[in-house]
């Protein structure tokens, strides 16, 4: 009886199968796609939890650590009010967190001040807020109830002078003067020419509609309200040279009277 061919043994080495780099190369191949897809898989997970950590490092950083705390409030163009006492209004700790600084809240209090005209509070990181003010510049002294005050060019009245400065023109009016009549002869001061504006003596407000120029010779002018003030300053310097009068009424500028 024949007996069946076996095939040959495989061979060994130290009692363990010898493998072909054939098969070594496929099986890393394979581990390396197998790698791939888990990385693939497991990648956006992963992406996620570190922006996570990321984005609760940044919150703490920002909202609750002492890392970007207020270390300084810096105040540019308060040359009169001062800018400790702009800091002391604007209520700003040093140590607060930065983010935690209510810009607007901020801006409010500064400006309650009379002779603040605006404010701009920002952050600057990592420790610093800036306030930048623009203070009220007076165009003319205004007389009220025997006080002189100064105005500025929106009608706000903001400051006491003991004695009127040199070269701001005057303006006469009552206590109970409206703060629209105010605004309106703020407007026709700022406008005067400067020829016309050095020939006045004082501006008077009776109302918003009713403002006249008291010129150095002792004659008025009705001005009116500050509507066409550049007309009405034309019309004037040339009845001034052509009419002698101790009234001239410019009020309606195409229709000028004299008396």
């Amino acid at each position: 009886m024949a007996r069946r061919s076996r095939d040959p043994a495989p061979e060994t080495t130290g009692g363990l199968p010898v493998v072909d780099q054939r098969t070594l190369r496929s099986r890393r191949r394979f581990a390396r796609r197998r790698w791939r897809r888990r990385w693939l898989t497991f990648r956006p997970l992963l992406l996620l939890v570190l922006l996570a950590v990321l984005a609760g490092v940044g919150v703490y950083a920002v909202w609750f650590s002492s890392w970007l705390d207020v270390e300084r409030v810096r105040v540019t163009g308060a040359d009169s009010v001062g800018a400790d006492r702009v800091r002391g209004l604007a209520g700003v700790d040093e140590g607060e967190p930065l983010a935690r600084v209510d810009l607007a809240s901020v801006e409010r209090r500064v400006q309650s001040l009379a002779a603040v005209r605006s404010a701009d509070v920002t952050r600057h990181w990592p420790d610093e807020v800036r306030i930048s003010v623009e203070e009220r510049v007076a165009i003319a002294v205004v007389e009220i109830g025997g006080r002189l005050r100064g105005m500025d060019v929106d009608g706000v009245v903001f400051r006491d002078y003991a004695k009127a400065p040199a070269g701001l023109p005057r303006v006469q009016t009552d206590v109970g003067t409206s703060a629209d009549a105010l605004r309106e002869a703020a407007l026709v001061v700022a406008a005067l020419p400067d020829d016309l504006a050095a020939r006045v003596d004082h501006v008077r407000i009776e109302s918003a509609a009713r403002i006249s120029l008291v010129l150095r010779d002792g004659r008025t002018v009705v001005w009116g309200t500050a509507e066409d003030s550049e007309q009405k300053a034309e019309v004037l310097a040339t009845l001034l040279e052509q009419v002698d009068a101790r009234t001239y009424d410019v009020s309606v500028p195409s229709r000028p009277t004299t008396r």
